[in-house]
């Protein structure tokens, strides 16, 4: 063989490897890539709302005298619990009692005189005119006895109805009027908890709702408080409004007066709801890859919030879609695929970032899991 014909033969073989090389490399392309999907889940973007709230008794009352006087005696101690209608401070009632007597004497001769009539009536000693004088004289005496007996209760601060009773600084031999306090006394069987709510969450408070209060002297306690009244205006300074919620203290563990920290969540946007892994980061920005007639399809999205291992998203997605979470790094848009196997996203709550109002973070737990992948494109 000579060289000519070993030259040509070099060319020939060296053809044949590019070529081969070239059918080999597009056969690599044209293969499908094996990858992971997952059915897509929309949920309620939820957002955490926190706030300080402040206890008041369920019932309360500041009391005071009815009257002017002297006290004689004070027949309470900071906090004794005391029933509805107990004597709690008698004031000097010695002129009171005189009156009451008094009037007593009063109606009974009133009474005696109109019996007295009433023997002789029909004798025609007495007139019509001089018994009807009887009657009403004997009316106004009952009328003034019980007007005295009033002013004779009044000598005595009585508890309005059944709690505990405060401090108090009035001491047997004070003197006092109808503006001077006695003590304080709570219903305390049933705390409020009064809080300000942002504007923007005012829809989605209402009667009956349920948020989460922890008193800040038991941090670690979480109490369950019901919604049960909201004011009816938004201030405009402040832009919030007041929230009145309910708590049972049957233990006596919390007192009115207490701070707490309420934290309650708002349903938000329903959006996407992706596997972090599923993003993919460009230079225009964040996308993913959906599953669309066997093939992989790039879809530009934008991020919204993300906690625990999941992000919300807004973009081309439909709940028919399935979005690719794993071997993202190796397909390209408009690539054949091939699911490799199925997956089911376990349900897990998912806390989203990004609240409005006075605290951030929140909680919202999906209704719907995800649900199997099928081999194969849409």
């Amino acid at each position: 063989m000579n060289r000519f014909q070993l030259k040509n033969l070099a060319i020939g073989s060296f053809a044949i490897l590019i070529a081969a090389c070239s059918s080999g490399e597009k056969a690599r392309e044209d293969e499908a890539v094996p990858v992971v999907a997952q059915d897509v889940r929309f949920l309620p973007e939820v957002s955490q709302v926190e706030a300080i709230g402040t206890a008041r008794a369920a019932t309360s009352a500041e009391l005071y005298p009815e009257t002017a006087g002297r006290v004689t005696r004070v027949l309470f101690s900071a906090g004794d619990y005391v029933r509805s209608g107990a004597p709690l401070l008698e004031l000097d009632s010695r002129a009171e009692r005189l009156d009451v007597e008094a009037a007593r004497v009063a109606v009974q001769e009133a009474s005696q005189l109109l019996g007295r009539y009433r023997r002789i009536e029909g004798t025609g000693a007495i007139s019509d005119s001089q018994i009807e004088a009887g009657e009403n004289a004997l009316a106004a005496a009952r009328v003034e006895l019980r007007q005295a007996q009033t002013a004779l209760a009044d000598r005595t601060v009585r508890a309005p109805f059944s709690g505990h009773v405060g401090l108090t600084e009035i001491d047997a031999g004070d003197r006092v009027n109808d503006s001077t306090p006695i003590t304080q006394i709570d219903q305390r069987g049933t705390l409020y908890v009064d809080f300000p709510a942002p504007e923007e969450v005012f829809a989605n408070l209402s009667r009956g709702d349920t948020v989460e209060v922890v008193p800040f002297s038991e941090p670690g306690r979480a109490i369950e408080a019901e919604v049960i009244a909201t004011d009816n205006r938004i201030s405009q300074d402040s832009r919030d409004f007041i929230v009145r919620t309910a708590i049972p203290n049957r233990d006596d563990r919390l007192r009115p007066g207490m701070s707490f920290r309420v934290n309650f969540t708002r349903n938000g946007t329903t959006r996407a709801a992706i596997p972090e892994e599923a993003i993919v980061w460009g230079g225009e920005g964040a996308h993913l890859f959906v599953v669309r007639n066997g093939k992989a399809v790039r879809v530009p999205v934008t991020i919204t919030s993300r906690r625990e291992g999941r992000v919300f998203v807004d973009g081309d997605i439909s709940r028919q879609d399935r979005v690719i979470v794993e071997g993202v790094q190796k397909v390209r848009d408009g690539q054949d695929i091939r699911l490799v196997r199925q997956t089911r996203q376990p349900e897990r709550d998912v806390r989203v970032e990004g609240a409005q109002g006075s605290g951030a973070g929140g909680q919202a737990t999906g209704d719907d899991s995800s649900s199997e992948n099928r081999a194969g494109g849409d």
